[in-house]
């Protein structure tokens, strides 16, 4: 009888892990990242310059809404940039 329950002991774990797994992920994706260093020397700031902003220039990824932060194809491996933000690669077509 011992077997029988390490074996419900043990699937019982795995499913735990199992399912816990995509809350893991998802809780480490939550934060969100930055990348100081280029955001530093593209001058990136959270505000507009004039009518240049992150939201109409070409190298932003809009976020899930048009206040929520996006990201920027000049600043990798950050997903906090603001739409009204501005940085030095600013472009538009």
């Amino acid at each position: 009888m011992s077997l029988d329950h390490s074996r419900r002991k043990l699937l019982r774990i795995a499913g735990i892990a199992l399912a816990s797994t995509p809350l893991l992920i998802a809780g480490r994706n939550a934060a969100g990242a930055t990348n100081p260093e280029i955001r530093a020397k593209l001058k990136y700031q959270d505000t507009p310059l004039g009518d240049q902003s992150c939201a109409n220039c070409m190298a932003f990824i809009a976020g899930k809404n048009d206040k929520a932060p996006g990201k920027c194809q000049l600043i990798k491996g950050d997903d906090e940039i603001s739409p009204n933000g501005y940085c030095s690669g600013w472009y538009t077509m």
